[in-house]
Parts: C-alpha cells; sequence; structure tokens
C-alpha cells in the first residue's frame, strides 16, 4: 500500500512506523488514522516481524494532537461515532496488537497524539518531550481512550490534574510519573528503542503475544486476568516454541526462536 502521511520500514524484524506531517507537526486526521492502521494490521500479519517501533517525523512532535478542523462542526452523534470508530480502528488495534509496539516520543505528544502513545505498550521518550491532553481547553475531552488508559499508568489523582489542567508535563515528569518507561536524549531515541526491540526478538514469538493477551486482560472489566493467565500458560506448552525453549535451556544454549 502506498502511503501519504506515514512512512513504513522493515529491517531486522522491527516494524518502523514514522507518521509523516512535520508541517502539521504530525496532527493526526482521518486518512492519517486509517494509513496508521493498515500498517499495524500489515505488521501484525507478516510473520517476519517481530516488533513495532512508532515514532512522529522531524524533531519537534510525536504527534502534537488531532486535526481539529476535520470535526468543528460536529454534532453529538457524529462526536461520538469518531471516538467510537477512532479507539476501533487504531487505539484498541494497537493495545492489543500481538507484537510489542513502542512509541518512540520524539517531541510533542498532545491530545490524540499521547493517546496514540498511550496505546503502545511501551514508551521512551526524548527530553525534549511534552506530554498532555489539552482537549478540555476546547470544549471537549480525550475521546481515544486517554481518561482510561493515563488513569491505568499514573493513577487517578494525576490523571485528574493533567486532565482538568489541561497542561502538559516534562519528559522527567513524565519519568516520574510512570507515563514513559524511560527518557533520552534525542540523537539516542531511535537507538535505546531499537535495543529493546532487539531484546523482544531473541524472545519468543509466541509466548510475547500470550503474555500481552494476559497483562491487557487485567485492564478489562468483567474479565479475569488470572484465569486468561492460567489459560494462556497452557496454550505456550503447545507450542514449538515452548519445545524449543525448554530444550535450549536443558542444552545450555540459546534457543532458536
Amino acid at each position: 500500500m502506498n502511503y501519504n502521511n506515514i512512512l513504513l520500514e522493515i529491517s531486522d524484524k522491527i516494524s518502523y512506523i514514522t507518521i509523516n506531517r512535520p508541517n502539521q507537526l504530525n496532527a493526526l486526521n482521518s486518512e492519517t488514522i486509517k494509513e496508521l492502521s493498515s500498517a499495524i494490521l500489515h505488521s501484525e500479519e507478516n510473520k517476519d516481524i517481530r516488533c513495532v517501533i512508532l515514532t512522529g517525523s522531524g524533531t519537534k512532535s510525536f504527534v502534537a494532537g488531532a486535526d481539529i478542523k476535520e470535526f468543528a462542526d460536529f454534532n453529538t452523534e457524529e462526536g461520538e461515532d469518531l471516538a467510537r470508530k477512532g479507539q476501533e480502528q487504531l487505539f484498541d488495534l494497537l493495545e492489543n496488537c500481538s507484537k510489542p509496539t513502542i512509541a518512540a516520543i520524539n517531541g510533542f505528544a498532545l491530545g490524540g497524539g499521547l493517546e496514540l502513545a498511550m496505546s503502545c505498550h511501551i514508551r521512551v521518550a526524548s527530553l525534549n518531550a511534552k506530554m498532555g491532553l489539552p482537549e478540555v481547553s476546547l470544549g471537549v475531552i480525550p475521546g481515544y481512550g486517554g481518561t482510561q488508559r493515563l488513569s491505568y499508568l499514573v493513577g487517578k489523582g494525576k490523571s485528574m490534574e493533567m486532565i482538568c489542567t489541561a497542561g502538559m508535563i516534562s519528559a522527567e515528569d513524565a519519568l516520574q510519573w510512570g507515563l514513559v518507561n524511560s527518557i533520552c536524549e534525542q540523537e539516542d531515541l531511535l537507538a535505546n528503542c531499537k535495543k529493546i526491540a532487539s531484546k523482544i526478538c531473541r524472545n519468543s514469538a509466541m509466548a510475547i503475544s500470550s503474555a500481552i493477551k494476559s497483562v491487557n486482560a487485567g485492564f478489562i472489566d468483567g474479565v479475569d486476568g488470572f484465569e486468561v493467565e492460567k489459560k494462556e500458560f497452557g496454550k505456550c506448552f503447545g507450542t514449538e516454541e515452548f519445545t524449543e525453549g525448554t530444550t535450549a535451556f536443558l542444552e545450555k544454549r540459546k534457543a532458536n526462536f
């Protein structure tokens, strides 16, 4: 597929997806959401890909937010439909991807941009990054899962503070609050994400998929995460990768997954 708003590169079992709208600070419009969804599905279906790194082009912005002009005149029903379709098409898809997704936050991650990063399994931010959910300053709330995922990550109190003040926080504060996994100089950002991805690629893809499903289950209302873990644990025993991993351990060699 040819993309107008993103770049897709595959190297060393890693899919690099770059939102490429630098003149708009990589803001999310409907076309970009569709292209990102397509790229994630492609990475999901390609057996040679073991990890996904998502970032923004340039040095200023990961994603500065949603493209407001697309929905400024929406009514109540259209607004709800926008949130519902966006979550299903991209944000939930990203969170439930069976392959680990890493957000390389290279600058502003605001509104839909922070929601996109929070949908990834791992977040690494450059020191110049600024993060926030400014939606209430526009008379609306986060609609792509922000009220839920931010609370899971930083707790209810900090989440309320960020959302209700519409303020931005620094990369250092994001690290302290648990919003990101680590921070680094901008020039080291992709290299650090690649190090994480390379470690992931050495492990069992099937087991990682089961781990993602089990961890996510703990955050779904009405789902017993412990029960999901038991079932996924059992499924691992029926895979060739379990046989290889345990055999390699007993033979004191590295597993070949």
